[in-house]
């Protein structure tokens, strides 16, 4: 089966985020490679979502939340959350690891 994958405002926001600070304290080249991988990696939750592991944090969620690590290079430093619902992948927050914990409170309105 392949998944529709849907990147919610707040996910695409935190995704130009990330890419404006790798551009201002790296290189516009490295920033445009990691927008580049990370898109990739996401776009291939099309297939196979249910391979990334569950989030530590599910507790008061009312999806079953997934995700996957990603970073330039061989150290991952954010963290793509993302809920399978009925057919589709939706892409909830994309967070650097420093930050606090997903919770309920990061969900869609």
């Amino acid at each position: 089966m392949t998944f529709t994958v849907r990147i919610t405002e707040r996910a695409a926001r935190e995704i130009c985020d990330a890419t404006a600070w790798w551009a201002r304290e790296r290189s516009t080249d490295e920033a445009e490679r990691w927008y580049q991988g990370i898109r990739g990696a996401i776009a291939g939750l099309a297939t196979l979502p249910r391979r990334c592991p569950l989030i530590a944090d599910q507790e008061g969620l009312n999806y079953e939340t997934r995700e996957f690590h990603y970073g330039s290079g061989s150290t991952p430093t954010h963290r793509v959350i993302f809920a399978i619902v009925g057919e589709q992948v939706v892409v909830l927050a994309v967070r650097h690891f420093a930050r606090r914990p997903f919770d309920s409170e990061d969900l869609p309105g």
